[in-house]
């Protein structure tokens, strides 16, 4: 069939439905050369695998680890009386990957990943998320506020203190000019006695 349809993507889902009884070597085998197959026609081939809740979630039924490029684990989240779904790369071979966990949704538009957020609980997801963002948003307008208002204070002195000099220069002419014409008419008199001497 896949030499005939000629892929692009060749999809499993899910791999540990092959497994019956105490045939894993045999699935093992049978997916790792269906593996090797896939590369060689370069089919991108995408496994998933159920684990039942409770189990080692980096476990699978066939032990296929050594076969896969890229393994992402989906996983709920219970946290405050909700359950998120979670996303996050346990191993991707010959590539630089994130560690966290992602918190994802099924939308309309597809899956979508929302960023990481990281608080002093841990990582937040779904309400108790929103929530943090919520308050983390009113913190922030609130010290931008407080930064307007500072300013605006500022302002309003710089206002008072330029106001403050120009009422000073302005009097200390007024005092200048009057003491000049004091001082000329003294000069004055002090040269006509000089003169009548």
């Amino acid at each position: 069939m896949i030499n005939k349809f000629k892929p692009d993507i060749v999809i499993l889902d899910p791999i540990n439905a092959f497994v019956i009884g105490q045939n894993q070597s045999e699935v093992k085998t049978m997916l790792l050369r269906l593996v090797d197959f896939l590369k060689m026609k370069q089919v991108t081939a995408f496994f998933t695998s159920l684990n039942a809740s409770g189990d080692n979630m980096e476990l699978t039924d066939v032990y296929i680890s050594s076969l896969i490029d890229t393994w992402l684990l989906l996983r709920d989240i219970e946290i405050g009386g909700e359950r998120n779904r979670g996303l996050y790369v346990l191993k991707s071979r010959g590539m630089a990957h994130s560690n966290q966990i992602r918190e994802f949704r099924l939308t309309n538009q597809g899956i979508e990943l929302l960023d990481v957020y990281v608080g002093a609980e841990g990582v937040l997801t779904g309400s108790a998320r929103l929530s943090q963002e919520a308050k983390d948003d009113a913190e922030q307008l609130l010290r931008q506020q407080e930064i307007g208002r500072k300013r605006y204070g500022l302002e309003r002195k710089r206002e008072v203190m330029e106001a403050q000099i120009i009422a000073l220069r302005s009097g200390f002419e007024a005092e200048e000019s009057d003491a000049l014409k004091v001082i000329g008419i003294e000069k004055q008199g002090m040269n006509v006695s000089i003169k009548t001497k």
